[in-house]
């Protein structure tokens, strides 16, 4: 039976990355500072441990009889577009404790385990929409758009050279935005997808869905389902560089916006509000994660009614007296 470590077990990535471990076969001991909001973890051994503290990263690793197989590494201070700005220090803080500490205790290891990073693609500078696609290899020169961007980028660097000097494969994946359900979906850290889901759920019919900036900024939405099997072909892959993994499908935010609505089944008009928008556009090659057999097969209208529907049913479980 292979053993793996989840860190960031109690996250939406997270939380389903182990179930589908499990059905894999494998024991999974799960790892975070908070216990899943959702539902109950299925990992093996559930641990809260705070990583910033380096005597808690060691915990994390050590004590499983023949060591661990495979680590994944999804623990992060994150948050949508409201978020970057406001949670630059913090994210650039409490993201840096936790992947030095980590990969630095990961190489005392004995066994050497198959190492993930989940990067992201805000390493990648702003791009104009309709700007020729770009491979992972174009992220240099570097000028991330945001604090966020520029951490993962120096991780994943980070990673790649203790993994060449103490022999342990590692695999490094750059993730495109991510909904469905169990995501974060109010708070201020929710992500365009779930925040607009949520404001549906909440709007009258015939009512207005309020949309940050003009609408026009181009996206890639990736359903959880398409992720987290995009990160099972990668790790099984001989691929050590980092890969992109996001939809095929480029969209405005505008038309992620008719999309929740017809998914809610509702008739209401899009307002424009002054509000973080982020990049203009993203625009990157897949062939990486193509070589893997990968390809993402929820599009963007299947996947929002999916998580719609989900949403919705929190938000009439919150706001039932009120809604």
């Amino acid at each position: 039976m292979k053993k793996a470590l989840v860190c960031g077990a109690g996250g939406f990535i997270g939380g389903h990355l182990i179930r589908r471990l499990k059905q894999e076969g494998y024991w999974v001991r799960g790892v975070d500072i908070k216990k899943p909001e959702y539902r109950k973890s299925a990992a093996d051994d559930f641990q809260l441990l705070d990583l910033r503290i380096r005597d808690n990263c060691t915990k994390a690793l050590n004590n499983v009889d023949g060591g661990f197989d495979e680590i994944y590494q999804l623990a992060c201070d994150r948050g949508g577009a409201g978020y970057m700005i406001a949670g630059e220090c913090d994210m650039m803080e409490n993201n840096m404790l936790i992947d030095v500490y980590m990969i630095s205790e990961a190489a005392k290891l004995v066994k050497k385990p198959k190492y993930f990073f989940s990067s992201s693609v805000c390493v990648f500078k702003d791009m104009d929409p309709g700007q020729s696609v770009i491979t992972e290899d174009q992220v240099y020169p570097a000028y991330p758009e945001n604090e966020y961007g520029w951490e993962k980028l120096y991780t994943e660097r980070m990673l790649t050279a203790f993994g060449r000097k103490f022999g342990f494969p590692i695999r490094i994946a750059r993730f495109h935005t991510t909904y469905g359900p169990e995501s974060n979906w109010e708070g201020g850290r929710e992500k365009a997808a779930d925040a607009l889901c949520r404001k549906a759920a909440l709007a009258q019919d015939g009512g207005e869905l309020e949309v940050w900036g003009d609408g026009k900024a181009v996206r890639v939405f990736t359903y959880i389902d398409d992720l987290v099997d995009g990160i099972r072909h990668l790790v099984s892959s001989d691929i050590d560089r980092p890969t992109t993994i996001g939809s095929n499908q480029r969209v405005t935010v505008e038309e992620l916006a008719q999309t929740v609505i017809a998914a809610s089944g509702k008739n209401l008009h899009i307002k424009y509000v002054s509000g973080p928008v982020g990049v203009h556009g993203r625009n990157f090659s897949l062939d990486r994660i193509y070589s893997t057999g990968w390809q993402p097969k929820f599009k963007l209208a299947d996947g929002i009614k999916i998580h719609y529907a989900w949403v919705k049913s929190e938000v009439d479980k919150k706001y039932k007296d009120k809604h």
